[in-house]
């Protein structure tokens, strides 16, 4: 699908994922701000925006007549204070100055994630469920949800599970380091590769008649043993030790049924194909 060639599109902290959806939306015709606190870094396709999302007062260089927002931030730090900074204040901050400039952007998409989810026995998903989260990861990112689902723009929600791709490869690590599975309680897990969260992003972004919240993971929620005894096989590796008494929290299965009938074709619907194509790219170089 082509973008409307007027279309001014801000990504507010334009990191690793906000540089490759910004370079494709140039690429479709759109004019791309990318915001965040070193602009100097991003690609020539992108026009930089050096601001901080924490300091409102950076915020009034924003561009006029915006007609797209990502809001693609992240914490510094694995903290609450880090988190709360990131999603909440900063999407607040930023609402604000949109709000104060008279800006009324057609869509306003806020990535979140599955963490906003309780559920922890393996139980399925979707944008419906329950979300009670108990950790502050999920809660920072769920109050944020509320935030931009109470400012009356155009706002849509996207939680995203476990991404992998290209130098995204915990698990490889884990794997080749011959480190442990949870396997009781089993772990569920959730993934989806960059290429897909680029592609959709930039579906999201197209519809015109969107639902408020989406859940953006593959076909294959799978256990975590699962995932790794297969990475194993691929790799020519023993399978890995079985752990017990795992810490972990958050086994869930989540359903991408909504995405999927909104148009959207997974380019890895699977973490083998995604995998794959990984070990593919990285044969010879050493992937770890």
């Amino acid at each position: 699908m082509s973008t409307d060639s007027h279309d001014r599109v801000l990504i507010a902290g334009c990191g690793k994922i906000g540089t490759r959806l910004g370079e494709e939306l140039a690429s479709r015709g759109a004019e791309v701000w990318g915001l965040r606190r070193q602009s100097g870094l991003l690609p020539a396709a992108l026009r930089a925006l050096t601001a901080d999302l924490c300091e409102p007062e950076s915020l009034q260089a924003i561009p006029a007549r915006i007609t797209r927002v990502y809001y693609l931030a992240t914490p510094n730090a694995y903290t609450d204070e880090a988190y709360r900074m990131a999603y909440v204040d900063g999407l607040r901050n930023l609402l604000q100055v949109l709000a104060d400039q008279r800006q009324a952007p057609r869509r306003v998409i806020f990535v979140s994630s599955t963490a906003v989810y309780a559920q922890h026995a393996g139980e399925w998903v979707d944008e419906t469920s329950p979300t009670a989260p108990t950790g502050f990861s999920g809660q920072r990112l769920l109050e944020a949800e509320h935030l931009l689902q109470s400012a009356h723009l155009h706002g849509l929600v996207v939680r995203f599970g476990g991404i992998y791709g290209r130098d995204r490869n915990t698990m490889i690590r884990k794997v080749r380091a011959r480190e442990p599975c949870n396997a009781a309680p089993a772990f569920y897990t959730n993934r989806i590769h960059e290429d897909d969260c680029v592609g959709v992003l930039c579906h999201l972004g197209q519809l015109s008649s969107p639902q408020s919240v989406y859940l953006a993971v593959d076909d294959a929620p799978c256990t975590q043993c699962e995932l790794m005894d297969w990475l194993a096989g691929e790799l020519g590796q023993p399978k890995p030790p079985r752990a017990k008494d795992s810490p972990r929290t958050g086994s869930k299965r989540c359903c991408n049924a909504r995405l999927k009938a909104s148009g959207y074709a997974l380019r890895f619907p699977t973490y083998r194909e995604g995998y794959r194509a990984m070990l593919a790219s990285t044969h010879g170089n050493g992937a770890q």
